[in-house]
């Protein structure tokens, strides 16, 4: 009877060297690194630096006097009340006027304005007047210094009617314009006037210049 020979320890040892070589191809193939070796990348350090300021928008405002020398601002509500020549007991034909002056408040810039009659410069009387406009040198008032000045409404123009151009005013009180208004009651206004009142209104609309 013929012995077996012995298993070998050998056999064994190449099948688990087999496997493991197996294993260790298959983690090479799927991207893993394992050893001693492998590479580290630190995270950069990064930092900053931050600038901001503070900015603050300026204003545009007008104010306005009918004496040339005490201005204030006002709204439709609480408007200046003009002194005319002659307040009252007007008559067909006859002329009356008016100082209005017009600048800018301190700390506004500056710009321009534009005198514009009110849509509301309507009814018996007002229908029968008249307005015209020049800016005078200084600040007296009459038929004598509006016939010296430059026009800015045309003679005979309807209550409701503005201005064509616009005045300069320089900022922060830098500047005055001195309106001379001129009323007319037509030489053609019918009786109904008579004994009739109106109290027409009038803007100085500004624009701040840009820059």
């Amino acid at each position: 009877m013929t012995e077996a020979a012995p298993a070998s320890a050998e056999g064994p040892r190449r099948g688990r060297r087999g496997q493991l070589s197996r294993r260790i191809r298959a983690l090479a193939a799927s991207g893993l690194v394992l050893g001693v070796g492998a590479s580290v990348t630190l995270a950069s350090w990064n930092d900053s630096e931050f600038a901001g300021g503070t900015v603050s928008a300026g204003h545009f405002t007008l104010e306005g006097s009918t004496d040339g020398s005490n201005f204030r601002t006002t709204d439709a509500e609480d408007p200046h009340q003009l002194s005319f020549t002659v307040a009252s007991g007007l008559t067909p034909g006859q002329r009356t006027y008016a100082l209005f002056s017009v600048r800018t408040a301190a700390g506004s810039a500056g710009g321009t304005v534009q005198l514009q009659g009110d849509d509301g410069n309507t009814g018996t009387l007002a229908n029968a007047m008249t307005y015209g406009v020049r800016t005078i040198s200084g600040t007296t008032c009459n038929a004598a210094s509006f016939d010296a000045g430059t026009v800015v409404v045309s003679r005979g123009t309807a209550l409701t009617g503005d201005a064509a151009d616009s005045q300069t005013v320089a900022a922060d009180q830098g500047s005055e314009v001195h309106y001379c208004l001129e009323l007319t009651l037509s030489s053609t206004a019918p009786n109904q006037v008579q004994g009739t009142s109106t109290t027409p209104l009038w803007r100085a609309v500004g624009t701040s210049s840009s820059g």
